[in-house]
């Protein structure tokens, strides 16, 4: 198809011609100071027909490794050879990015406002211009996250896996582990299925810091989705390994507060009763051992020092079906891994 026979690509008040790429800023409001705030979008319009994809980082400010993801994606690819439309807003939260914040400046979840108002409250605002600028134009996104505050993540992908497309998509990806998660209101992913997108949610690393594995983790999954879609070609060594599935998790808490020493590192297999860590007082006096509760795969662990009794200290998967020895090899982040053995006190 020629350049011609395609139509251009419009988002806000902007047309993007085949085989062009274009940056903007969709008006989101205006700081105290009078100066605008926008949301910050590349597009990527391809010369060829195909799907029309979003990728997004940043919803909770503090999650940066998505930000970096989506800026090595875009290092890649050519409007030129890419088939179909890429729309990439690396930082959503806009407010939260600026001040290292996980929520707005009035406390709000903007991943707990979608779809949004356009007469609500800023993340109402910003929740609903990105629906009907980005969402409602696309048919399958990517939404990269990282741990919450002090928390590090195994690469996973979040999805509803009982969706065909959505699973197929999701081992395209090719993350060590993918778990089958249910939608929660005001969720962007809850927001977008119902506008009939498949949606994909990557976790990976931790709040406020470039995990290198975290990052070349995501980088080459979705860059294995879009070849998937036929977007791209297939990406040179980078066939995605096996997925463990997992439809069901849970944390292990501190039996009492302390100092927390874990063993336990992401990718580990455990069983019931292995010790992942301990708790001591101040003077290096063993409190209580942290055990395993279930058999699985640990997806999760806090990086804090001091916790408080009932704090979530490392989180396993539960893994479906017969289970392999080891975990799937992942050379993105099998350094890093090793890494997280060394260090005593975390």
């Amino acid at each position: 198809m020629s350049p011609a026979a395609r139509p251009s690509f419009a988002i806000g008040t902007v047309k993007i011609r085949p085989g062009h790429a274009r940056e903007m800023g969709l008006p989101i409001t205006k700081l105290v100071t009078g100066a605008e705030v926008t949301l910050p979008v590349r597009v990527l319009h391809g010369r060829q027909d195909g799907p029309v994809v979003w990728l997004d980082a940043a919803i909770h400010g503090d999650e940066v490794v998505g930000v970096e993801v989506i800026r090595r994606v875009l290092a890649t690819l050519s409007p030129r050879t890419l088939r179909g439309t890429l729309v990439a807003l690396p930082i959503v939260n806009v407010h939260g990015f600026m001040s290292g914040d996980r929520y707005l400046p009035d406390r709000r979840d903007l991943n707990r406002s979608f779809p949004g108002s356009p007469r609500g409250s800023l993340a109402g605002r910003i929740a609903h211009l990105m629906m009907r600028e980005v969402i409602d134009k696309c048919e399958v996104g990517i939404d990269l996250h990282t741990g919450s505050d002090r928390r590090t993540n195994l690469p996973q992908i979040r999805a509803d896996l009982d969706d065909p497309r959505t699973r197929s998509l999701a081992e395209a990806f090719g993350a060590p582990v993918m778990l089958h998660a249910k939608l929660r209101d005001g969720s962007l992913r809850a927001a977008a299925r119902e506008r009939g997108a498949t949606v994909l949610l990557f976790e990976s690393g931790e709040a406020m810091r470039f995990d290198q594995w975290a990052i070349e983790a995501g980088v080459t999954g979705v860059l294995r989705v879009l070849a998937a879609l036929d977007m791209i070609d297939p990406v040179a060594d980078a066939s995605p390994t096996q997925s463990l599935v997992s439809r069901r998790s849970g944390w292990v808490r501190a039996g009492r507060s302390g100092i927390v020493h874990l063993d336990a590192t992401l990718g580990q297999r455990v069983e019931v009763g292995d010790r992942l860590g301990g708790l001591s007082d101040s003077f290096g006096k063993t409190l209580r051992l942290v055990r395993a509760d279930r058999a699985g795969l640990v997806i999760g662990r806090t990086t804090a020092p001091l916790v408080n009794r009932g704090d979530a200290l490392v989180h396993i998967a539960d893994i479906e079906g017969a289970e392999p020895p080891g975990v799937p090899d992942h050379p993105d982040a099998a350094e890093a891994f090793d890494a997280l053995d060394e260090i005593p006190v975390l």
